[in-house]
């Protein structure tokens, strides 16, 4: 697949960028949360400085990025315990 040019627009600024055409429908999409996230917080706060409203944007987004890669590793140690544990189950089976 090819690069295209497209312009994202994100909290009334336009953005040009060469991106893989793979990747277009995610990055528009990502763009329209943003821009969907500043309009929340907006309505919201009487913050009305866009960089201010995109850093708690980025702030929210950042952190629940985190919470999930926290979640996955937590579910990543606990499959790997329980491989663990029925490999040594397997492994008390065979040996008797």
């Amino acid at each position: 697949m090819g690069e295209i040019s497209i312009k994202i627009n994100i909290a009334d600024r336009v953005y040009p960028l060469r991106v893989d055409t793979a990747e277009e429908e995610i990055i528009r999409h990502a763009a329209k949360l943003i821009n969907e996230k500043v309009k929340e917080l907006q309505d919201s706060y009487t913050v009305r400085d866009k960089q201010d409203l995109l850093s708690m944007c980025v702030l929210q987004y950042a952190t629940g990025m985190l919470k999930a890669e926290r979640q996955v590793q937590t579910q990543d140690q606990g499959l790997e315990q329980s491989v663990h544990e029925l490999d040594q189950l397997l492994s008390n089976f065979f040996t008797k």
